[in-house]
């Protein structure tokens, strides 16, 4: 389970990019900004595995669902928790029917479903960041008041202090904006998240380049994994302590993800 993302992470689920990340005929319908190149994706993405066995991670794979080519950013399809996984609803109508897709995958790994956001809220998974004893929710275009609110519910119920942001236009998701890199420190793009949101958390800035500039994996133990032409954070991250790991994902960012888009944490500690 997951009570932290600044813990060390154990457990993912990741989805190969095959086919259906390729298939797309209407990029605007999809937020993809372009079309990936099969081969080179398929490369980047064995790479982000291989790194994160490495780290001592166990990578468990899902098979893309199929028409769904935004299934490889499993992110955003559930949250898992530390009494089990809530199940999501998407804000993009494309991307409905992966939270049922993973849903069925989690109870099959075994996790019990902790809750579940109803219609008509929305709720992403990277609007939602877990650092325990605070929630921190995006309000975004893909989460939003309705679901904002059902997850509070969820996450009061669970201990969590809930911090709730709307997210300034032109970000996606709150997971680009910001990232948990240990317990208690947050990578964050500046001017764009109050201060007081950080409350008793150190905060590292970096310039705001991009609509994912904060987004990076937290591995634990002040290692990280970061899209190699985020320089400003991999700057920032290095100044401030921290094993930085650097990998090509450009044919992901095309996709409107950053790092963490490609992972679902389900075990951390």
């Amino acid at each position: 389970m997951v009570k932290s993302e600044g813990e060390k992470l154990r457990r993912v689920i990741v989805c190969p990019p095959r086919k259906e990340y390729f298939k797309v005929d209407h990029l605007e319908a999809h937020n993809i900004q372009a079309k990936a190149d099969p081969s080179l994706a398929q490369k980047q993405h064995q790479d982000l595995i291989r790194a994160l066995k490495r780290a001592r991670c166990q990578v468990i794979e899902i098979p893309e669902l199929k028409n769904h080519p935004n299934s490889v950013f499993v992110r955003d399809t559930a949250l898992v928790t530390p009494q089990g996984f809530i199940q999501l609803r998407m804000g993009l109508q494309t991307r409905r029917g992966e939270e049922r897709w993973m849903a069925k995958f989690l109870k099959g790994l075994g996790l019990q479903r902790a809750g579940l956001i109803r219609a008509p809220g929305t709720v992403e998974g990277g609007d939602i960041i877990l650092a325990w004893p605070v929630a921190f929710i995006g309000h975004s275009k893909r989460s939003n008041e309705e679901g904002v609110k059902q997850m509070m519910r969820l996450l009061t119920r669970q201990g969590y202090e809930v911090r709730i942001i709307t997210l300034p236009s032109g970000h996606l998701h709150l997971g680009g904006a910001m990232s948990l890199i240990d317990r208690r420190t947050v990578l964050s793009i500046e001017n764009t998240i109050p201060p007081e949101f950080f409350e008793d958390f150190k905060v590292i800035y970096v310039p705001d380049t991009s609509p994912t500039s904060g987004n990076v994996i937290c591995l634990g133990q002040k290692k990280v994994i970061v899209e190699k032409d985020n320089r400003a954070a991999i700057r920032a991250l290095g100044r401030a302590g921290f094993s930085v790991l650097e990998l090509d994902l450009s044919e992901f960012v095309k996709g409107s993800g950053g790092p963490t888009c490609l992972i679902l944490p389900i075990e951390r500690g």
